[in-house]
């Protein structure tokens, strides 16, 4: 009897997640380092705002849309634990979006399991659920916005991705590597529209391709739940709406040490002019590699949308932890693509880890020893991201990309291999 299958796997990950919610409870009730994450607490807070009638933005650092704060009131008058079994919901969701992935992609039931348990029996993935971080609710609507449209149904995938961008701005670089995927050759020509055959296209014709209708029925559809979202959050809450949920993250400066290496400069200059331009630049180099990175791997979405991720969160001026989740829901549904070996991969995931582990050695010195370690921790800060560029590098030249609809000439070059 196979042990490894799918409805173990799923069995396994709930029980995770529900023993450390369990655990988080009594670890918040019996020990000074709390399990329950921060943000947690700004959440109900604003719930609690929200549900007394007035705004989520009355609690400070509550950078979100108020969707947010509407989805987790019920912890003000039913549990206090409530917001938490959603986002564990969501995990879960992530996790049977991925195993709906892998089975339209005609991988086998135990390569199912083998690569869903990759994100459920993860107690990284769990922990970050079960504290109260808010990522699985992200996480859950970009791969169902990645399956619908790898379902070629551009409606429910322009919807869901209008409302993905809207709960947090970073998804929006998606819309690249879609826009790349919506040609006419993996959707089809409109009705009564016939393409050239004589292998010659005017400039007219050439232009009138990159507009086609799937692309611009994704933009209109889109951008049209964006707006209609953020009209209504706009006339409930005003300009802090604006100002708190997307112009803060733009301009934001942290002053709080984080895994990116530009937290000391900009810590450095906090007060300066230079502090807000130099916050500015960090999106140039991060733009054009996201960019990039978009255009470079055809139809296969989800490698695209993988590689993006990952370079996002490598070259963003902010990073922390939980922000690995974004691109560690994606890694399932392309591992399996993978050319790297055992050995390479062990090596990539150990300088992932070491490389954080020694930024976390100065951040415990700086944090509980009362060291001055900011110059180590800046130095660290860039350990990581020359690891990341590395292991990115590594991933990229091991990937072999496999277009998001040809499954069965995918499998059948595989097998003459």
């Amino acid at each position: 009897m196979r042990l490894l299958t799918v409805g173990n796997v799923f069995s396994g990950g709930v029980l995770l997640r529900l023993a450390m919610l369990v655990y988080g409870l009594w670890q918040d009730a019996h020990m000074t380092v709390k399990y329950t994450d921060i943000d947690y607490l700004v959440f109900t807070d604003a719930a609690r705002s929200v549900w007394n009638g007035g705004s989520p933005y009355e609690r400070s650092t509550y950078r979100y849309t108020p969707l947010l704060a509407w989805l987790v009131t019920p912890n003000v008058w039913l549990h206090p634990v409530f917001g938490k079994c959603v986002f564990v919901a969501c995990d879960c969701l992530v996790g049977w979006l991925i195993v709906c992935v892998l089975k339209t992609r005609k991988l086998s039931d135990h390569t199912q399991a083998v690569y869903s348990a990759l994100w459920m029996l993860n107690p990284y993935v769990a922990n970050i659920s079960t504290r109260g971080s808010a990522e699985s609710v992200v996480c859950a609507c970009v791969m169902a916005v990645f399956y619908e449209f790898q379902r070629k149904r551009i409606v429910s995938g322009s919807v869901l991705f209008g409302l993905a961008v809207h709960l947090k701005i970073y998804p929006i670089i998606y819309a690249i590597p879609l826009l790349v995927l919506l040609n006419s050759t993996n959707f089809g020509s409109p009705s009564g529209h016939k393409q050239s055959t004589s292998g010659k296209q005017t400039l007219g014709n050439r232009i009138a391709s990159l507009f086609n209708v799937h692309r611009v029925s994704f933009f209109v559809i889109s951008a049209s739940v964006f707006c209609a979202l953020n009209a209504v959050m706009y006339a409930v809450y005003g300009w802090e709406f604006v100002d708190e949920t997307y112009i803060y993250h733009v301009s934001r400066k942290d002053h709080r040490h984080n895994y990116s290496m530009w937290f000391l400069p900009i810590y450095l200059q906090f007060y300066s002019p230079a502090s807000a331009f130099m916050g500015l630049v960090s999106f140039v180099p991060q733009a054009l590699v996201v960019g990039v990175l978009g255009l470079s791997f055809d139809s296969d979405l989800y490698f695209a949308a993988f590689a993006q991720t990952f370079a996002f969160v490598a070259y963003n001026k902010v990073c922390t932890a939980q922000y690995f989740i974004w691109y560690m829901c994606l890694l399932p549904v392309v591992w399996p693509y993978s050319k790297m070996g055992l050995v390479q991969g062990g090596l990539a995931v150990g300088v992932w880890v070491g490389s954080q582990a020694l930024y976390l050695q100065q951040a415990y010195r700086l944090e509980f020893l009362g060291e001055n370690t900011f110059g180590w921790l800046w130095v660290a800060g860039a350990g990581i991201f020359v690891a990341n560029n590395w292991i990115l590098g590594g991933i990229i030249a091991k990937q072999r990309v496999v277009s998001l609809f040809n499954v069965d000439k995918e499998l059948k070059a595989k097998k003459e291999q």
